[in-house]
């Protein structure tokens, strides 16, 4: 974990371990734990799937679609016409008005597609929080360059600041040097 700590705190820092801020620090330790910062949540994620997990995403996509709903709808009124019809030329029907299969069918169908409709949201939810973390880790690697950013452009103006007052001391230098000339001429 030193040797860990070490190299994060060279590569990120330019700085040794224990020449770091209480900060830096636990940035540090936060990176050595959490060091698969560039990876793919979605694709780790759908590598790790069941088949019956594709299965259940892919009941709950379809039946969260219109393809569903139109299908469901015409199937409903299939229904209800073929039952009116037999009923109206034979005098009696399969699903008499209240419909009671047709009740029973759809209760049936809630209850086999309400637990996997839940099971792929709770998938989904488990993704997005992957996906939060990673965005954590991204923003934190994002924040530890943006220090060092910043750190550099401060070491230049630093730099620059110490050419300029030395190249104001030269000038300095030259103009009394210019002053004692022309005293000396006049």
């Amino acid at each position: 974990m030193k040797k860990k700590l070490d190299e994060i705190s060279e590569k990120h820092f330019r700085k040794k371990y224990t020449l770091l801020g209480e900060q830096e620090k636990k940035v540090a330790h936060h990176l050595a734990e959490r060091i698969h910062i560039a990876r793919n949540i979605a694709q780790d994620f759908s590598e790790k799937i069941t088949f019956g997990q594709r299965l259940a995403d892919k009941v709950a996509g379809f039946g969260g679609s219109w393809t569903f709903i139109s299908i469901f709808a015409v199937v409903l009124v299939i229904w209800i016409l073929l039952n009116s019809f037999i009923l109206i030329t034979y005098k009696k029907s399969f699903d008499p008005y209240p419909y009671i299969l047709l009740n029973l069918f759809l209760s049936m169908l809630a209850a086999i597609q309400a637990p996997i409709i839940l099971m792929s949201q709770n998938r989904q939810a488990y993704k997005d929080r992957l996906s939060a973390e990673h965005d954590y880790e991204v923003n934190l690697k994002a924040e530890i360059e943006i220090m060092a950013l910043h750190e550099k452009i401060d070491l230049l103006r630093d730099k620059q600041w110490s050419e300029l007052i030395s190249i104001q001391q030269e000038q300095l230098m030259l103009l009394s040097q210019l002053i004692k000339d022309l005293k000396k001429n006049q």
